[in-house]
């Protein structure tokens, strides 16, 4: 009897077995063929530097065809012992749209950072993109943490109903947020993902060829377009956001990771509600906008504003955050003692109504440039009023630091004009119009230069960034507008900073010009991120055209640490070395020139001259 038992449980264990070797077996082929995609938050983009993985958005978004980006931030793979490292979660507005990547608040609190604390390695890395919303941050909160942060930044809420698997959105799972948050942990793997392939597939060729939705991804994304006011539905979205937004808090509190998260600004004052019906007792929201309006001309700005406000709330077409989502932002940064920046606020005070319209909104609820700036100043002040700034004093005052933050902003022409032909294309679609009205492209906008012919295909996706600021560039350098040139270059930079051939190809045409003050500057970032042969040879001949012997010398002693080949180094050195009566040293270096290169003329002129000098030297 007890042998049966023991046979018994063998064949049940053997029979569970075979699943299961089977699912594991099968796991390990689809890796060994690369099959689907890679779900790891980050990956290695240059060796020791890190992003966030350009595959991402395919873990939440399975109906588009081109899935959303970040603003493609890098990161060191291990985090400098002098870094200060900030990380940045949201959405559309969190990236700066329709400016992305260079309005992005992110960018602000970057360029401060780096002005105010220049012996410190400044890492700010910003993951937000657009439509996504508190699933897909939660999702990513944990390789965050793993980072090792020294502060988390949340702007984030509008999206919990259309973005990807909100309530409304397309991409939806249902409204149970641990169902919702399991299936995204299965993504990782493979067999999950070619389960899921085969299903689509088997259930597209029953149904027939679906015809692909066409428009902007903000029109496409609104599954359940009239969600009212206080429904089933509208609280299923506050609870999403309030129980994944709780996770991320308490992860973060666990870990002692300080997390700053921000109150939401939409557009009140000249955004009309796109869907207005009357819901049980609660007026249609057209008509409290209208008496907003009515009131505001009367002077009574308070009730005014509570209006604009509630006419907001009443809009069926949730894309814009109702109330309740800055309440429970109050509510949770209080609950989990973390710091609070009201964007909202600081908007609203700069408003030239005192109630934010279009002079702070591009649109519904993305800031203009302006607008941007001002909810990374409210972070800042935020944290330097509970203490989370970088160790040690900073090299700017305080109220000085916003004023040269502003000055040194990296933002082109180019950029304002594809921004604003973004929302001509976003206005050009539902919702906000019948896209039976909409506009030929041809009609939409036309060129009337040649910044406007570049942001113009930019927008339409014709060429992309690099291309198109590139060849902004080119266009300067060739009209001779060497400042705008720079600053255009600048701008690429400090999009793309460990791209050598970008410092590289700005300073060789500066240089080339005789505008060393701009390749000085140029080469000086560089050295801090990637520094190298080239930067560090430049850099010493610069300032021995300057005059400057002691740092020409220092930085050509430098440049031969990484690369011991180059003549003109040497000769160059031996130039600096004479700048500090350095003669017999100068001599040295002059030989090993001609030691790489015999015929080099001047380093021949140089050593003649040297010889004497050291000649008489050895007389006296």
């Amino acid at each position: 009897m007890k042998m049966q038992k023991q046979k018994k449980l063998l064949f049940y264990f053997i029979l569970i077995l075979i699943p299961v070797l089977f699912f594991v077996l099968f796991e390990i082929t689809l890796r060994a063929l690369d099959y689907g995609y890679n779900t790891d938050v980050f990956t290695e983009v240059k060796p020791g530097w890190l992003e966030v993985n350009p595959d991402l958005a395919r873990k939440y978004f399975h109906n588009v065809k081109k899935t959303p980006s970040t603003n493609k931030d890098v990161f060191r793979k291990v985090k400098p012992q002098n870094g200060f490292r900030v990380f940045v979660l949201g959405g559309s507005s969190g990236a700066g749209y329709p400016y992305i990547p260079l309005a992005a608040f992110s960018r602000y609190l970057r360029t401060r950072l780096e002005l105010a604390y220049p012996s410190k390695t400044i890492e700010v890395v910003n993951m937000s993109m657009t439509a996504i919303n508190s699933y897909s941050l939660r999702d990513m909160t944990d390789a965050v943490l793993e980072q090792k942060p020294d502060l988390i930044l949340i702007y984030a809420g509008h999206n919990e109903y259309y973005g990807a698997l909100g309530v409304g959105s397309m991409e939806n799972l249902g409204t149970s947020v641990p169902l919702v948050n399991f299936v995204l942990s299965l993504e990782k793997f493979k067999v999950f993902q070619f389960t899921r392939n085969l299903i689509r597939s088997i259930v597209s060729s029953f149904g027939g060829k679906e015809k692909p939705k066409t428009g902007t991804l903000m029109s496409r994304m609104a599954e359940k377009k009239k969600i009212p006011f206080r429904s089933e539905l509208y609280k299923k979205g506050i609870e999403q956001f309030e129980e994944n937004l709780s996770a991320i808090l308490s992860k973060a509190k666990e870990v002692n990771v300080p997390v700053i998260i921000s109150t939401l600004a939409c557009n009140l004052f000249d955004m009309p509600p796109f869907i207005s019906e009357q819901y049980e007792n609660y007026p249609p929201a057209k008509k409290v906008y209208a008496s907003a309006h009515k009131i505001y001309k009367n002077g009574e700005l308070k009730k005014a504003d509570s209006l604009f406000v509630l006419a907001k709330d009443l809009d069926m077409l949730r894309f814009r955050a109702p109330s309740e989502i800055n309440l429970t932002i109050k509510k949770l940064a209080k609950k989990f003692n973390f710091p609070l920046a009201d964007s909202y606020a600081a908007l609203k005070n700069a408003s030239k109504n005192k109630i934010i319209g279009d002079d702070l909104m591009t649109d519904h609820l993305h800031p203009t440039l302006r607008g941007y700036q001002i909810i990374g100043k409210t972070f800042y002040e935020t944290m330097a009023s509970h203490h989370l700034l970088p160790k040690g004093k900073p090299a700017i005052s305080f109220g000085f630091q916003h004023k040269l933050t502003l000055a040194n902003y990296n933002f082109t022409a180019l950029d304002s004009v594809t921004g604003a032909i973004k929302i001509k294309l976003l206005k050009n679609d539902w919702p906000f119009i019948n896209p039976k009205n909409k506009l030929p492209l041809e009609k939409l906008f036309k060129p009337k230069n040649y910044v406007d012919s570049l942001a113009w295909k930019f927008a339409l996706g014709d060429i992309d960034w690099i291309d198109a600021h590139t060849k902004l560039a080119d266009y300067y350098f060739n009209r001779k507008q060497y400042e705008k040139y720079y600053k255009t270059m600048r701008t690429i930079v400090s999009q793309f900073p460990i791209v050598p051939r970008f410092y590289e190809n700005a300073a060789t045409k500066l240089i080339s010009v005789n505008r060393l003050d701009y390749a000085r500057k140029i080469l000086t970032r560089q050295m801090k991120i990637i520094p190298n042969a080239f930067a560090t040879k430049w850099l010493g001949i610069i300032y021995l055209k300057m005059g400057n012997s002691k740092l020409a010398g220092k930085y050509l002693k430098q440049s031969i640490e990484y690369y011991n080949r180059d003549a003109q180094v040497y000769y160059n050195l031996a130039g600096a070395l004479i700048g500090t009566k350095n003669y017999v040293e100068a001599l040295s270096y002059v030989n090993k020139a001609l030691q790489i290169q015999p015929n080099y003329k001047q380093a021949k002129n140089l050593k003649l001259q040297l010889e004497s000098v050291v000649k008489r030297m050895r007389k006296n």
